[in-house]
């Protein structure tokens, strides 16, 4: 039996309240259908996405629909120049990441990766390393794995 509207939006103020890094106040929240919108202002990419990560596992959460805009404190603002030099290092310092194949594009604090790699979670694993950025809005990832070579012998 599906949850109703608000046995869900009571199960997403708990989850949010139980997260720690997440100000719970700041977001607000709606359901409807199992469609959970999301809203309001965070501090940091990293708060916006540890919200919606921890909703979407709810039981009964059909789709997150988010509404929450990241407004960076003046006292982590950082030029689009200062990001991408922060991007590509991180980037450089992971084992996970390929060290070649992997643009990076940085307009009004949003992170934009590019490029292919040989495998899915070199893919994840390059948005993952960004995530915690201080100063940025949010990761456009088009990174394209690329297809599996097929065997002539099947």
């Amino acid at each position: 039996m599906p949850k109703t509207d608000a046995q869900l939006l009571r199960d997403v103020h708990e989850k949010l309240a139980w997260e720690p890094s997440v100000c719970a106040e700041e977001i607000g929240v709606a359901a409807k259908d199992g469609v959970v919108t999301l809203s309001g202002h965070v501090p940091s990419y990293a708060d916006k996405y540890i919200a919606i990560y921890a909703v979407e596992r709810l039981d009964g959460v059909k789709a997150v629909a988010d509404e929450i805009e990241v407004k960076i404190p003046s006292s982590h603002e950082r030029s689009d120049t200062d990001l991408a030099h922060a991007a590509v290092n991180v980037l450089a310092w992971s084992v996970k990441v390929p060290q070649e194949g992997i643009r990076v594009t940085v307009r009004e604090g949003w992170i934009t990766l590019e490029g292919e790699v040989e495998w899915p979670d070199q893919r994840e694993a390059a948005e993952r390393c960004l995530r915690h950025l201080k100063g940025m809005r949010g990761v456009t990832n088009l990174i394209v794995p690329r297809p599996a070579p097929v065997s002539a012998h099947h």
